[in-house]
């Protein structure tokens, strides 16, 4: 299959980087996992065929994180085995760009920002990270694709593709940050043992 450069200029004249349908508002979101259920340490499956099942549950991840007011969802945030997630450097869905079975290929740099994520709510910490990414991925036509960014699209894609490989923002807080959010993360684990009791 061909390969298809997407620059963060040039997302918006992909076909793939816009697969979202007029009706989105009418779409049902998705329940978000939040730590610390042990699903966000699952490491994802490759897909296979990209059939109706895929499309819809990319659609329902995409009204998500709109709704969440996220710029970011892996498959594993909402109970999904599966190497996908959705990226986007400003929220809006129509922006955003679904990255099925991504593999990274080079990164360069190192930057420290502060990072939220939508299985954390409330929580934030500067997370050092490369500070630019290239990447291939399938688009939800099938094909492949080559995604280059060294700006927040990246570092999105990072934290996301982080997500598919079992791996939370929490394992790279720096000890000071761990210490700063350990009461927060101690309600998030209080209001779990709750639901579950």
């Amino acid at each position: 299959m061909s390969e298809t450069e997407i620059t963060a200029a040039a997302q918006a004249d992909s076909d793939s980087a816009e697969p979202v349908s007029a009706e989105f508002e009418s779409i049902e979101p998705l329940p978000i996992v939040t730590y610390p259920d042990s699903f966000l340490r699952t490491k994802t499956k490759p897909v296979g065929a990209i059939d109706d099942d895929v499309h819809e549950m990319v659609e329902r991840m995409i009204a998500t994180m709109v709704g969440a007011n996220g710029i970011g969802l892996a498959a594993t945030q909402v109970g999904w085995d599966a190497r996908v997630c959705i990226v986007s450097d400003n929220g809006q869905p129509e922006d955003c760009i679904v990255l099925i079975n991504p593999e990274v290929e080079d990164v360069w740099g190192s930057e420290a920002m502060e990072e939220g994520c939508l299985s954390f709510p409330g929580i934030q910490a500067v997370i050092t990270r490369a500070q630019g990414v290239r990447l291939k991925f399938t688009g939800l036509d099938g094909e492949r694709y080559t995604l280059e960014d060294d700006d927040l699209l990246g570092r999105c894609c990072l934290h996301e593709i982080d997500h598919l490989n079992g791996v939370t923002f929490l394992s790279k807080m720096t000890p000071a940050d761990k210490l700063a959010n350990r009461s927060k993360l101690k309600r998030l684990e209080e209001r779990a043992r709750a639901e579950t009791a």
